[in-house]
């Protein structure tokens, strides 16, 4: 390699990386709060590793997993053609001429002198995985693995991988990098625990405090600042990377904040609603919500039936109607336009009366485990920017969520759930936030 190839590698990773930087362990955890950089860490190791292989003229690959392909391009993807540029080398695409050579269809990014290629892969490709012989590898990330189901998914990808090792490598080097979810009995976070003191793993915990190099910015710190003012416990999950555990209550009810008119300085730009349903035995709800130009959610109304103690409950072709009425009142009250209506995806009945009726379409929310969807709910919440009006058509919204709980005796699980009475605001909140993730900027 010329001199252009050289990196100080003490200014691009935090000395409270070196036990993973000079590891020569087979398995290696990764686990800490965000901007903690530990994925960075990684991706730079990683290329580290190729880079050895490639100065002998030696082929060397390395394969990098998420839970899903189509989370790879905007994450692991891009993080690795980063941490190449570290080290000097080109990554282009087409016939350009460069060093690495990436390409989209499939995921890869191959050293052109050598072959030597980082292959990416979502776990539900693994029937494809399986088939493929990769050969000569020298390590395997798994990204985000809080994501995966269980360990029993970790073990039938390292067998396949194991086989193909490289002939000059001891052993195939894996690595896992998550944030600890806040549930302390979550599987990832029992089993990284059990894997302490393991002769062949490192177990590693990381934060933002960890930096010395001044990665974390002014503005990222007044952020981390903000969240822990907010809420505390948040802060501790979220950027402390600790398994805070979920109490018996749901929400800190502190975050949402009442108001009794609209701010003058900060003007809505669209509406959304979210719809979760009932029909003949529980509550049918509506919710009307604000976006603000500063990114302030505002919950602006409610609409709620019940058809508990009522003889003649509401068919179905009344409940759409409910709904327009609810739709165009909420139109002509703020007078700004329509973005999302969300609905609860289990729902076909509702959702297809209103489109016959009004023509309006209703998206289904794609449902993820009910712990991941809450804390994208705390994730707005800790940010400070919830509001609702405080009107008497809100008030079943805030009594609801008063009382939404934990069932205690799932908490000891890896799947706790909610006590499912009187929830149905709080569904349809959750449905709005997870619907509408990358809008309300909890996405990227």
């Amino acid at each position: 390699m010329s001199n252009k190839h050289v990196i100080n590698i003490q200014k691009e990773v935090n000395p409270a990386f070196k036990s993973v930087w000079t590891s020569n362990k087979p398995y290696n955890i990764l686990k800490g709060g965000r901007n903690s950089f530990k994925s960075s860490v990684i991706a730079l190791k990683l290329v580290y590793m190729m880079l050895q292989y490639i100065r002998k003229g030696e082929k060397a690959n390395v394969v990098v997993l998420r839970k899903v392909a189509s989370t790879i391009r905007d994450s692991v993807y891009n993080k690795i053609q980063w941490a190449i540029g570290k080290f000097g080398f080109t990554v282009v695409a087409g016939n350009e001429s460069g060093d690495f050579k990436a390409t989209v269809a499939p995921f890869k990014i191959t050293h052109n002198a050598t072959g030597s290629t980082f292959y990416f892969y979502g776990l539900d490709q693994f029937e494809k995985l399986k088939s493929n012989d990769i050969n000569d590898i020298i390590a395997v990330w798994y990204e985000e693995s809080a994501e995966f189901e269980n360990q029993e998914e970790f073990d039938q990808t390292n067998v396949t991988f194991m086989r193909q090792v490289h002939e000059l490598a001891p052993f195939v080097q894996f690595f896992w990098s998550y944030n600890p979810p806040r549930n302390p009995y979550s599987w990832i976070n029992e089993w990284s625990d059990s894997m302490i003191g393991e002769d062949d793993y490192l177990v590693h915990h990381s934060s933002y405090q960890d930096d010395e190099l001044g990665f974390v910015t002014e503005q990222m710190l007044a952020d981390i600042e903000r969240i822990k003012r907010n809420d505390y416990d948040y802060y501790r999950y979220l950027y402390l990377g600790e398994p805070v555990g979920l109490g018996t209550n749901v929400y800190n009810m502190s975050l949402f904040k009442p108001i009794d008119e609209l701010f003058d300085d900060d003007p809505l730009i669209l509406i959304d609603t979210a719809t979760d349903t009932g029909h003949q035995v529980s509550a049918t709800t509506h919710l009307a919500f604000g976006l603000t130009a500063k990114r302030k959610v505002i919950l602006l109304d409610t609409y709620y039936y019940s058809p508990q103690g009522k003889v003649n409950k509401k068919a179905p072709s009344e409940l759409s109607e409910g709904f327009f009425d609810f739709y165009t009142k909420t139109r002509e009250t703020f007078k700004k336009p329509y973005d999302v209506h969300t609905i609860d995806s289990a729902e076909g009945a509702l959702r297809n009366q209103i489109f016959k009726d009004y023509g309006l379409r209703l998206h289904p929310i794609a449902k993820k485990k009910k712990i991941e969807m809450i804390d994208n709910v705390h994730s707005l919440l800790a940010d400070g920017r919830f509001y609702y009006l405080d009107t008497p058509n809100n008030k079943v919204f805030i009594e609801e969520h008063k009382k939404y709980q934990w069932d205690e005796k799932t908490l000891d699980s890896d799947n706790p759930r909610v006590i499912e009475v009187d929830d149905h605001t709080c569904d349809a909140f959750i449905y709005y936030v997870n619907d509408n993730l990358r809008k309300l900027g909890l996405k990227f």
